[in-house]
């Protein structure tokens, strides 16, 4: 089956156990429709560059799956009309990589960037 990245932001007003409990909800629409939720990281509440739907911050949630397209096609139109959803970007991928996702490793662990002048 394909693989997937999907990240979803939600409204800031939610709880990080609503915003938590939306990617769970998520998955199981996956699952229903015979697809995996291979992973998922919650990655809090971040300042976006700009507003959307009147909020500057928003709940950040990234999940990795392993399912077909139809059931990815569900996932986003209900995604889309839900409420508390404000964005989500779905991108197709050749293979998960093992680990935290960059997003959350610490600064150390990124690897050696050019120094600032």
């Amino acid at each position: 089956m394909p693989l997937y990245e999907h990240v979803m932001i939600a409204r800031q007003d939610l709880s990080n156990a609503q915003a938590e409990s939306l990617v769970e909800h998520f998955g199981t629409v996956l699952a229903d429709n015979g697809g995996k939720l291979v992973d998922s990281e919650y990655w809090g509440v971040k300042t976006m560059a700009y507003k959307i739907n009147k909020n500057r911050k928003g709940h950040y949630a990234f999940l990795r799956t392993d399912s077909p397209s139809g059931a990815v096609q569900e996932m986003e139109r209900l995604m889309r009309l839900h409420d508390d959803v404000m964005r989500v970007l779905t991108i197709k991928v050749d293979g998960h990589e093992d680990g935290p996702s960059v997003q959350m490793q610490k600064r150390d662990e990124r690897g050696d960037r050019r120094e600032r002048r």
